[in-house]
């Protein structure tokens, strides 16, 4: 089969690699769609993600596969059914997992089978990426059930550093991840929402996610702007970029009591902090790796948001690629005019 492959000097190939065996609690999916991810694919291309040095690696964690193959012991999914989070399991030694959602198939698990055999979810073995193996209908295009990866991590991340209603949050960032926040704190009852982001285009995109107010991150007047709406602070500052001195720009925003949450891993991994222009209490909290379990608990909720049209997985992408053209969609992310981009399989 095919797969996206990335080498220590980051550079990109499509390579031919051997299709995964299942054994008998797997399922085999023929990948349907997947989406490039701004954060991690990205960090792990320019070698700066966070504890990862296996290289060359088959990336992706964004994927959608459809189930052509069981195995035997399987009892909760059917030939037909539509899985989020496909990943790679026993590659050879010429090749590590990036989780490999960027191939033409993937492997799934069936962890309650597993459970149900005396297989225990303490035990080093028990795959825990298996918790976010779940079904979406196969009504839904699957490049919008590739976007409920993020919608997952994120709602996830939004109950753990308790996000709740009448609270205000300042965002960092309106990306994906920042727009997902973005939308959500207005579904929750969060306000107000004030975004800061350097592009207009994003500002402009956050307006009509919820946003109530804009401003450019980099202005001069920032925090005379923030605390003319805010003159005690926000009650939550966010960071959805993943850059450490966002941290320093937080502290003189954040009220008392209040609390500077940091979502994803940044590139640089350690920095110095200046609470001297801070409230005297205050709370600083990293979400660098949402826990599978967090994230599946989050599905249903989100699947509930997508079906009742409260949610739309197109406003939070802008490009759509084949999976032939995958090197070229990794080429424009970035670009000022590309959003995200998903990938057809």
């Amino acid at each position: 089969m095919k797969a996206l492959s990335v080498n220590e000097q980051g550079r990109l190939a499509l390579v031919e690699i051997g299709r995964q065996n299942i054994n008998e609690y797997q399922v085999l999916v023929k990948m349907l769609a997947g989406g490039i991810c701004n954060g991690t694919d990205t960090k792990i291309i320019h070698g700066k993600f966070k504890g990862f040095h296996t290289y060359p690696a088959i990336l992706g964690h964004e994927g959608v596969g459809e189930v052509i193959e069981l195995g035997s012991k399987v009892e909760n999914f059917k030939i037909g059914d539509y899985l989020l989070c496909p990943f790679q399991e026993g590659l050879n030694s010429q090749y590590h997992s990036a989780w490999g959602a960027f191939a033409e198939y993937g492997i799934c698990w069936d962890w309650k089978a597993l459970a149900k055999n005396g297989i225990s979810q303490d035990s080093e073995a028990f795959p825990v990426s298996a918790y976010t193996q779940k079904v979406i209908p196969c009504s839904m295009d699957p490049i919008h059930g590739a976007m409920m990866v993020t919608f997952r991590e994120v709602l996830s991340a939004i109950k753990t550093f308790s996000l709740v209603a009448n609270k205000s949050i300042v965002i960092f960032g309106c990306g994906p991840v920042g727009a997902s926040f973005v939308k959500f704190s207005k579904i929750l009852g969060l306000g107000p929402i004030i975004v800061c982001d350097i592009s207009e285009d994003r500002m402009k995109r956050a307006k009509l996610l919820g946003a109530d107010y804009t401003f450019d991150s980099t202005s001069d007047s920032l925090e005379r702007d923030i605390k003319r709406i805010l003159p005690k602070g926000a009650d939550f500052v966010l960071d959805a970029v993943g850059r450490s001195q966002i941290i320093n720009q937080a502290m003189k925003l954040v009220t008392f009591n209040g609390k500077i949450c940091v979502y994803g891993i940044s590139p640089v991994s350690k920095m110095a902090l200046d609470w001297s222009e801070s409230e005297y209490n205050w709370q600083l909290q990293f979400i660098q790796w949402p826990t599978k379990w967090e994230e599946a608990e989050a599905h249903n909720q989100v699947l509930s948001w997508i079906e009742t049209g409260i949610l739309n997985p197109g406003e939070f992408y802008s490009h759509v690629v084949s999976f032939d053209e995958i090197i070229h969609g990794f080429e424009i992310t970035g670009s000022e005019d590309v959003f995200k981009v998903m990938v057809r399989f």
